[in-house]
């Protein structure tokens, strides 16, 4: 399993209709993108976010599925719309064992 977990500030610019545009470009994602297990972009609940009030929240097959979904379609849009939006981010990419609920 490879995640891949970002983390953004937005300008406030960023309104309902940027937060619409967002989730349908995810939504195109998790049915475009092979190899993905979970992709969600969401607010962040956590009092201790340090104005990081949004993230994507994503799990891939493998890092190799992750190389695939940077360069789709989708989410070079996705970047490319979202950019003049965000103030700070802070990714994490990186392999991890299997997840097992217990």
């Amino acid at each position: 399993m490879y995640l891949h977990l970002v983390m953004m500030e937005f300008s406030p610019a960023a309104d309902a209709e940027f937060f619409a545009r967002v989730e349908a470009y995810a939504e195109r994602i998790r049915q475009e993108c092979k190899g993905l297990s979970i992709y969600h972009f969401g607010s962040n609940e956590a009092a201790r976010s340090l104005g990081f009030m949004h993230a994507v929240v994503s799990a891939f097959e493998s890092a190799q599925a992750h190389d695939d979904y940077q360069v789709s379609p989708a989410h070079v849009e996705m970047k490319t719309y979202m950019g003049a939006f965000i103030q700070r981010i802070v990714v994490f990419d990186g392999a991890a064992p299997l997840l097992v609920a217990a």
